[in-house]
């Protein structure tokens, strides 16, 4: 049964906000107690957090749909909808969050980093905040929003200070195993390890960290035997060791093409990588273990390569991981290596908060005209117009008719007016598909006049309750009234040429009766 997952691909979503509530507050001798709706509350977020305890990303391979729970919805009295609580994932240290498309959105290192994956949904308000000197007593509420959904890659790469890496079967699992308590699985066929295995050293005062990296062959750094999968992991390594198998039986293999195999698949691999904080793949610190001299003929073999080894200033170490042969002198100069890693990597900088304001110019929507077979029809992008339809009860008039006033406000009608939108066309508000359609109608303010029973608004009642009219009806309505207007405007003009009165700027009396 599969123990260790490095990459998943999880499905998230926040959770929905609570409705508000129309309610009027009721109380002997109080005819009059206005609106009382509490709003709702907020929906939980999704967040991935690092956890020191968590290792492999194993639980979300098995779960990966995480869904955060939805804010309660208000009541009367003034009573607020209980917050839902936020939906934590644990994720290892060194954890990637991606996009489906590869695009990197977070490097996840150090315990208590935290992402927000999926923003729970606002609550809806109450018509108690929704009450205005114009609208005193709302006879509804805003719906909560929906909360935002995502799919995320994640992809773990280990943290750890020293990277072991070699052929398979070279005897990396075996020298991990003697020098922490780590206990990988081993066996004497290759690809015994498919996962990377972590342990800890303590040499004197310094505690570092090992990562047994799977074995790597030839086409590693173009994906051969899960190559780019294992060679991830060496990513934040600071110091890689090569281990080398003294006593292998492959023919046309020997401890120098070996290390000169595994470094053209670094270097390969290393041409498109970019690690923040540490020196680039070529340039970290290289330690040779020639394994397995216990054998004679290994001996006798690591004898020979050991001078050639170190003409090319590489410091070599004998070992023997079964019979615990050199491991001290290797433990102590992996210590010392990684300790100067350490005193030369930069300190840490506290994150800053950047701060994008809006451009002076920017509205906020955007309306774009299209076109399709059935004709033009206009499409309004933005947060704000696509969040208040969201939050709009279109079963209430007096809601719809609210929604009109701040699209309106917001000056949606003004651009409409600008790119050509006429009286009677289809304009969709959010997404082409599952975005809200309606026709356009300019909108005339409310005001106290206008506002009918709790629930209504005089503005559609006619439609509410007369035949409903074609595009073409409402197009040509719309230029009869144009016309009258140009008219008016003419006889009005005409009468001021002839005399039958004139501007009371003049200073003349009026000589019409």
């Amino acid at each position: 049964m599969t123990s260790f997952v490095d990459r998943v691909v999880i499905h998230v979503a926040g959770g929905k906000g609570g409705n508000g509530v129309a309610s009027v507050h009721r109380e002997k001798f109080k005819p009059l107690g206005g609106p009382d709706g509490g709003n709702g509350g907020r929906g939980g977020d999704v967040i991935l957090e690092v956890d020191p305890q968590t290792t492999t990303l194993l639980s979300y391979h098995h779960a990966p749909h995480q869904r955060a729970t939805n804010g309660t919805q208000g009541a009367g009295d003034l009573r607020m909808g209980r917050n839902a609580p936020d939906l934590v994932l644990p994720v290892p240290d060194g954890t990637v969050v991606k996009t489906p498309d590869g695009e990197v959105l977070a490097d996840l290192t150090g315990a208590g980093t935290r992402f927000i994956a999926a923003a729970g949904g606002r609550g809806g308000l109450g018509n108690a905040a929704l009450a205005s000197p114009r609208r005193k007593a709302p006879g509804f509420a805003l719906l909560g929003e929906e909360g935002e959904t995502a799919d995320y890659v994640l992809e773990l790469k280990t943290v750890a200070d020293v990277a072991l890496v070699g052929f398979p079967s070279a005897g990396k699992s075996s020298l991990i195993a003697a020098l922490s308590a780590a206990r990988p699985k081993i066996a004497d066929y290759p690809f015994t390890t498919l996962v990377p295995n972590l342990g800890v050293v303590q040499a004197g005062d310094e505690r570092f960290t090992v990562a047994d990296v799977p074995g790597l062959i030839p086409g590693a750094s173009q994906g051969k035997g899960l190559g780019l999968d294992f060679l991830r992991h060496i990513e934040r390594c600071a110091v890689i060791v090569h281990v080398l198998d003294c006593a292998t039986l492959e023919p046309n293999r020997d401890p120098i093409s070996d290390l000169d195999i595994i470094e053209a698949e670094l270097s390969a691999y290393a041409e498109d990588l970019t690690t923040t904080g540490l020196p680039p793949l070529a340039e970290r610190p290289r330690v040779v273990v020639l394994n397995k001299v216990d054998v004679p003929e290994a001996r006798d073999l690591a004898d020979l390569v050991r001078p050639e080894l170190e003409e090319r200033g590489l410091e070599v170490h004998t070992v023997s991981a079964v019979a615990r042969e050199g491991l001290r002198p290797l433990t102590f100069a992996l210590a010392r290596l990684v300790a100067q890693a350490r005193a030369a990597m930069p300190p840490p900088e506290p994150a800053r908060v950047v701060l994008r304001p809006r451009p002076v110019d920017d509205a906020g929507f955007t309306v774009t005209q299209r076109r399709r077979h059935e004709g033009v029809f206009y499409q309004v992008r933005g947060a704000k117009p696509e969040r208040w339809v969201q939050q709009t009860d279109f079963a209430n008039d007096e809601a719809v008719g609210y929604l009109a006033d701040r699209l309106a406000r917001l000056g949606v009608e003004d651009k409409l007016f600008e790119v050509g939108a006429k009286p009677g066309d289809e304009v969709v508000i959010g997404p082409l598909e599952g975005g809200v359609i309606f026709d356009w109608e300019p909108t005339m303010y409310t005001g106290a006049e206008l506002l009918g029973p709790r629930g209504s608004d005089v503005r559609l009642e006619e439609s509410a309750y007369a035949p409903r009219s074609s595009r073409a009806e409402k197009r040509a309505a719309h230029k009869e009234r144009m016309d009258a207007k140009a008219q008016a405007r003419e006889e009005l003009w005409t009468e001021r040429e002839s005399g039958h009165w004139i501007t009371p700027e003049a200073g003349e009396p009026d000589t019409a009766d």
